[in-house]
């Protein structure tokens, strides 16, 4: 980060909520001042949809009041996600059989939009309002390292995550109060490192805990970049 400029990086707070939707407009400013400089962006990160709404546009989805959320988190939270996945599956089939019940905070969203406009979410697709990068135009690389090495790599990063202020960075988290609802409190290491310094588990426990999820997501992201981004995607 000394080196390279770096734009939208911890600049958001831990109370605030936020959405793909927000993220394409920030997004679309900094890739606009970038323009202008001459210089060229770069967007690197994991989360694929993210990058599909970059390149294919999103589409201008009614903001959901706030009531609403606040309901269906609490719904969630005193109720389970298999019951939150059946209610979607009640009002909203369509995306109920596209998402999986442990997706959480996706079958949410679904919930939330559906009551808060009397449509399903997958109604909001087409056509795709707003195109940030043209696809046509964009150099896109997948990166899929080999599978053991990859995890190597994560076992010795939390380690260094440890050593470098992980867990004061989650006690911090906690003095918050953030609501249990929000999703950055369901972050990988949150439940982990909170668990150690309450006292609830060793520190060797947290860290592998926290390995343990971390490699399970990573192999969600392969297979989900494996499986969703078309064959214009150099996947390396």
């Amino acid at each position: 980060m000394a080196e390279v400029p770096h734009h939208l990086y911890g600049y958001v707070s831990p109370e605030a909520a936020y959405s793909t939707g927000r993220w394409l407009e920030d997004v679309a400013g900094v890739i606009t001042d970038i323009h202008a400089r001459g210089r060229i962006p770069v967007l690197v990160g994991g989360t694929g949809l993210y990058f599909k709404a970059l390149t294919g546009g999103l589409s201008d989805i009614p903001s959901v009041p706030p009531e609403i959320r606040d309901h269906w988190r609490d719904f969630a939270a005193r109720n389970g996600a298999v019951a939150l996945h059946a209610e979607l599956a009640r009002r909203d089939p369509v995306m109920a059989a596209e998402l999986n019940v442990s997706d959480i905070q996706r079958v949410l969203r679904a919930i939330e939009v559906h009551v808060a406009t009397g449509k399903s979410i997958a109604d909001f697709r087409l056509p795709p309002e707003r195109v940030v990068v043209p696809a046509e135009t964009a150099t896109k690389i997948v990166l899929l390292p080999e599978r053991q090495s990859l995890y190597d790599k994560i076992n010795a990063r939390v380690v260094e995550m440890v050593e470098h202020g992980a867990l004061e960075e989650v006690k911090h988290l906690i003095s918050l109060n953030v609501a249990e609802s929000q999703p950055l409190m369901k972050a990988i290491g949150v439940r982990e490192f909170s668990a150690y310094t309450n006292g609830s588990c060793t520190l060797d426990e947290a860290i592998a805990k926290t390995a343990t999820a971390t490699r399970q997501y990573a192999k969600r992201q392969m297979t989900w970049m494996r499986n969703q981004l078309d064959e214009n995607w150099q996947k390396i």
